[in-house]
């Protein structure tokens, strides 16, 4: 599967702030007001933390369109396990496509993109929670319905 001409997908940088990243997730969720240095601090806190062999925990991921604005992100988060010999799980978060890019298969290419860094992370399994009525989205992109979210919020 590839990008349509003129988009590129790369790892997210403190500089995705001022090309629209936190407009991008609005589509998914509230995002609130995060200034660019609380931004920035937290994509330094990504860059820094590393898991065994040099490998990031957090891979956070946009696709940028010609006008150099971010129009897609996702983010897959690797845990290290106690279980499975001490096995590496993946999380899949926030994937969110900006409202007038969707229909162009940005987030498909996204999770495809996110499973990839997975695999050679070493993952066992790649996991996500979704809003029921994107169920199918995901199924498409090969996940299955393996339980039920539950949460509890503070």
């Amino acid at each position: 599967m590839s990008l349509p001409e003129g988009y590129t997908v790369r790892r997210l940088q403190e500089s995705d702030f001022k090309r629209g990243v936190l407009d991008v997730l609005t589509a998914l969720t509230t995002v609130g007001d995060l200034s660019e240095l609380q931004f920035n601090n937290i994509v330094t806190k990504w860059d820094c933390l590393t898991l065994m062999n040099g490998k990031p925990i957090y891979n956070p991921v946009v696709i940028i369109n010609d006008q150099d604005q971010v129009v897609a992100t996702g983010m897959i988060f690797i845990e290290e396990k106690l279980i499975h010999t001490g096995g590496l799980v993946g999380h899949i978060e926030d994937i969110a496509v900006r409202n007038d890019q969707q229909g162009k298969k940005l987030g498909k290419f996204l999770i495809e993109e996110l499973k990839t860094i997975g695999q050679k992370a070493g993952v066992y399994k790649i996991i996500l929670d979704c809003d029921p009525k994107n169920e199918g989205f995901y199924e498409k992109c090969g996940f299955k319905n393996a339980g039920i979210e539950m949460q509890y919020r503070l």
